[in-house]
């Protein structure tokens, strides 16, 4: 019987209007890098997302000045994507109703360095556990990882374990998880990382972070037995990269895996 098989999810980072891939780690630094900046407008890669039926992709808006963007790219694909940044229990609604699959939620449902579990249960009982994807990206730390907020500048308190991924799925569809100490470096991903996310198997988890060649992603595909779904960025040649193609990603997920490959 074949098994489950790791998804690519496509991407559109949005920074100051513009399609980008961006270093992660830098986004608050003056002289941030940017590894790629597209000519092409946020509703030319949602188109080419709609079309070759990449469901599951996310809209990042990585500061301000982007909501015009995000929302040319869900007009292209109502239903089609994802959307995430500064997303609260004030805005999120108004996000589906543009055209959102899921809003995906980070910083706000924290108080200071903490979880605010009453954010948690109000926007789930605001806009419907199945339309929300909670972001928890991390960075290493000495207990292992631990949860990064304002686009992964500010470390808190909450460890990234099975535990507390069991304790949020209740009020969420997915989760979403860079790995922001490798994102945007194409120097490979975080492998313990992938294993820790593999324990957990009661909500789809989308895996970020150093993706740089079909290597990783295979190597994803095998460690997690096909549970962990895989976004790719500055390593894809539809953001200027070299160590993937696009076309290959699309061939992949159009194959099914077998029991063998595990």
């Amino acid at each position: 019987m074949a098994r489950p098989r790791s998804q690519f999810r496509p991407c559109i980072d949005l920074h100051e209007g513009k399609v980008k891939q961006i270093v992660g780690s830098t986004i608050e630094q003056s002289d941030f890098q940017e590894n790629f900046v597209s000519e092409k407008p946020s509703s030319w890669f949602a188109e080419k997302f709609r079309d070759d039926a990449l469901c599951g992709g996310h809209v990042i808006k990585l500061g301000p000045g982007n909501d015009q963007a995000a929302l040319d790219a869900l007009a292209v694909w109502p239903g089609g994507l994802q959307v995430g940044g500064g997303i609260t229990i004030d805005n999120g609604q108004s996000w589906i109703d543009a055209g959102a699959s899921h809003v995906i939620v980070t910083s706000w449902l924290f108080d200071g360095l903490n979880l605010d579990w009453e954010r948690v249960r109000s926007l789930a009982k605001e806009i419907g556990s199945c339309r929300i994807v909670i972001d928890l990206s991390c960075r290493r730390t000495a207990n292992g990882w631990s949860v990064a907020t304002n686009r992964w500048q500010t470390l808190t308190e909450v460890d990234l374990t099975v535990e507390i991924l069991e304790r949020l799925a209740p009020y969420c569809n997915e989760f979403l998880i860079h790995a922001a100490d490798v994102e945007g470096k194409c120097g490979g991903i975080d492998i313990e990382l992938v294993k820790l996310l593999s324990d957990f198997e009661t909500r789809k988890v989308t895996y970020a972070g150093g993706v740089a060649s079909m290597d990783d992603l295979m190597q994803i595909d095998e460690a997690s037995q096909g549970k962990l779904d895989v976004t790719v960025g500055s390593a894809l040649d539809l953001f200027g990269g070299q160590g993937m193609r696009y076309q290959e990603l699309i061939s992949w997920n159009c194959t099914e895996a077998t029991s063998g490959e595990a």
